[in-house]
């Protein structure tokens, strides 16, 4: 039950797209507003404030965030005295437009101001500043937490626009992530993803290899992931601690983008497709039951068919379970947005279903393939949670169902098309 000094509070509406940076971006803000007296609600009709967290990685993306931000007028005609806050990646590159454009909008901060946002609101929304010592409320902290290591990239890939919007590699102490980390299981966080554009390029008083390690040795953490790391960063000490450290899921979410050679130098990756693989083959010699997944980007200018059958052989080659599949948009700014944009619509919509109708086939089989298996399942509601691959699991019988939180053995008894569902055997902790 509320209290009413929480129901006294102005709340918090917030909602990100785009990639996991993005939602911990809108995390990181929305906790300088609960510091300053909001409390967070997920219902948008009662909010004070919305701060909503852009992306434009992709084309579509942008699209949606800013079709979001339209629909939000009437929000602002019913809270005239409300905030609108627009940040993330769309802000830092459309900037002033986002007003010209939304004027309903009373602060844009762009990704590369996500740090001095609490100066920001004190300077330009006064008028919302509350007395300090704001708390999440219970109901929103999260059995699986999301850390920034790490924000900007210092590649140069010629469709991204990532670094334009982002800015350079900057890397966050590794005492400051480690008290961050801290902080987080004692509020109840038992799983842990480290994030960053290029995570595993991470470097500051130590590797990103020893950083796993010393999150590895934190109380109350069971499991650490981290997203998304780059091709040319993974080496042999990074492979080492991914095997060494006890809470690191044998899990590699290792983009590709595509499995031609001549693909892979237009896109500047900085690798080829032997080089990939070695990577790849590299850390399953470490890691035993290693599950890989990736990213592909189909569509790229002068894509020839040959080129999109080379992508669907290195998913297979690279032993891979799952990926995340798009079709090319040109980035305005980016080297390849100077190129000829001459893969027709309909032929990269035809390639993305291909690509996707050959990666769920290989998701299924791959579940299919733990049928009778035991697997450890980390649950994040009652009931439900997800095993070390990432596949959600589904615990049965469901009475009486396992509190969130805890780390239980479950034997696979059947699937969905993404989905597994497992006996409980025991309970770990």
């Amino acid at each position: 039950m509320e209290t009413c000094e929480s129901q006294a509070r102005p709340r918090l509406y917030t909602r990100a797209f785009g990639c996991q940076m993005s939602a911990a971006d809108v995390a990181e803000m929305s906790g300088a507003l609960v510091e300053r007296g909001y409390t967070l609600t997920s219902d948008l009709s009662e909010a004070d404030a919305v701060l909503v967290g852009t992306c434009t990685v992709r084309e579509h993306a942008e699209h949606r965030a800013l079709s979001y931000i339209g629909r939000l007028r009437r929000w602002k005609r019913e809270r005239p005295s409300g905030a609108l806050i627009v940040a993330g990646c769309a802000a830092e590159r459309l900037g002033p437009d986002i007003k010209r454009r939304f004027p309903h909008v009373d602060l844009v901060t762009g990704s590369k101001s996500v740090g001095e946002f609490p100066s920001l609101i004190d300077k330009v929304m006064p008028d919302h500043r509350l007395p300090r010592g704001g708390q999440v409320p219970e109901g929103r902290r999260s059995i699986c937490a999301s850390v920034t290591v790490m924000r900007g990239c210092d590649r140069s890939c010629s469709y991204c626009i990532v670094p334009s919007v982002r800015g350079r590699e900057v890397y966050r102490p590794a005492d400051e992530i480690l008290a961050e980390v801290r902080r987080k299981a004692e509020a109840g966080a038992k799983e842990v993803t480290l994030l960053g554009q290029t995570v595993n390029s991470y470097r500051s008083s130590v590797s990103f290899a020893d950083l796993l390690a010393l999150v590895d040795s934190v109380a109350g953490i069971e499991r650490i992931r981290f997203m998304s790391p780059h091709p040319l960063h993974l080496d042999g000490p990074m492979a080492h601690a991914m095997a060494e450290c006890r809470k690191v899921a044998p899990a590699l979410h290792l983009p590709a983008q595509s499995g031609s050679d001549r693909i892979l130098g237009l896109m500047r990756r900085g690798y080829d497709r032997a080089a990939f693989l070695e990577k790849v083959s590299m850390v399953r010699r470490a890691v035993p039951g290693l599950t890989v997944t990736t990213d592909f980007l189909v569509g790229f200018p002068s894509e020839t068919d040959e080129d999109f059958q080379s992508t669907l052989s290195l998913f297979e080659d690279m032993g891979a379970v799952s990926a995340y599949c798009f079709k090319y948009s040109p980035r305005a700014s980016t080297p390849s947005a100077f190129l000829p944009d001459d893969v027709p619509r309909r032929v990269k919509e035809d390639r993305l279903a291909r690509l996707n109708a050959f990666v769920a086939g290989r998701t299924a089989a791959y579940l299919d393939s733990l049928a009778g298996r035991e697997v450890q399942v980390l649950t994040e509601e009652p009931g439900v949670g997800r095993a070390a691959d990432g596949f959600k699991v589904r615990l049965v019988p469901p009475v009486p169902p396992v509190p969130p939180g805890r780390l239980v053995q479950a034997q696979v008894v059947g699937r969905t098309r993404n989905m597994l569902f497992g006996n409980l055997l025991r309970r770990n902790a």
